[in-house]
């Protein structure tokens, strides 16, 4: 009875996750390929023509083909803020982990407070103001860094523990100074944690939409989130449309997951139990 309990209570869950993912997905897939008139009536119905290439081209062309160069933009900001973030996060964690001080404690509660602490929007946008780096690239790659940098310390040092301090003892005998012992012993066994990081980061970092709306507006800064405003307008908006556009910068945060899910639930967990 307990074991069919179990698998009862599997199944559903399996069910209820189906049900909360796919629907929406399939909502937003037959939307897109709907023409304008019956993609307005925004029910769950068969397209009654496939306007699929119509709707993909004309996502593409609007505005000077923004799309195109928000992709551009949400790529190079992705990559550049998640290189950093991961290098950073790696050093700070193994510092946090291996060099214990009286400072350690309220250290810990800084970075913590990072997760909790709401951003404040105005005293930053003054600071980048003041740096000359508002309405720039490379400053909302330091915002998405700031933002990040919590998590993944936490993440960093929690699967640090896991490592044995003699490795660190034995690679100090050899000569090896902190730059080389972080870099050539401590960084190459981080992998499976840097991949985990990598994927989470990235996703949240495409997917954001507050901070370049906030830090990095102007149509030529434009990212992959701030094009759903090309087909919303006050009195109408091309349901088909957007909900193609919904679905072009949905596949490669959606790619990431499939590919890299095992490796993702390897990361979160390794650091559960210390070795």
């Amino acid at each position: 009875m307990r074991r069919r309990a179990r698998v009862l209570v599997s199944v559903s869950a399996v069910v209820v996750s189906a049900v909360v993912f796919l629907v929406p997905f399939a909502f937003i897939l037959l939307t897109s390929v709907k023409s304008r008139q019956q993609a307005a009536l925004l029910d769950f119905s068969w397209p009654e023509q496939l306007s699929f290439m119509e709707n993909f081209f004309a996502v593409i062309e609007t505005r000077d083909y923004m799309l195109v160069t928000a992709f551009v933009n949400s790529f190079i900001l992705t990559a550049a803020s998640v290189a950093i973030m991961v290098v950073l996060a790696a050093m700070v964690g193994w510092a946090l982990q291996r060099r214990v001080s009286r400072w350690s404690g309220f250290i810990n509660f800084i970075v913590l407070s990072g997760l909790i602490v709401p951003p404040a929007v105005v005293p930053t946008i003054w600071v980048m103001q003041q740096l000359g780096i508002f309405k720039t690239l490379p400053g909302l790659v330091l915002i998405e860094v700031a933002f990040g940098m919590s998590f993944c310390v936490l993440l960093f040092r929690a699967f640090i523990s896991t490592i044995p301090r003699e490795l660190d003892e034995a690679a100090i005998i050899d000569g090896a100074g902190p730059v080389r012992l972080f870099f050539q012993v401590v960084f190459p066994l981080l992998r499976s944690v840097i991949i985990t990081a990598v994927v989470v980061q990235a996703v949240v970092v495409f997917n954001d939409f507050t901070n370049p709306l906030y830090f990095l507006p102007g149509q030529e800064n434009v990212t992959v989130q701030l094009t759903l405003y090309n087909f919303q307008g006050q009195f109408s908006t091309r349901w088909n449309l957007l909900f193609m556009n919904i679905l072009l910068i949905t596949i490669p945060p959606l790619l990431m997951f499939i590919f890299f899910n095992r490796r993702i639930v390897a990361g979160l967990t390794s650091g559960a139990i210390k070795g």
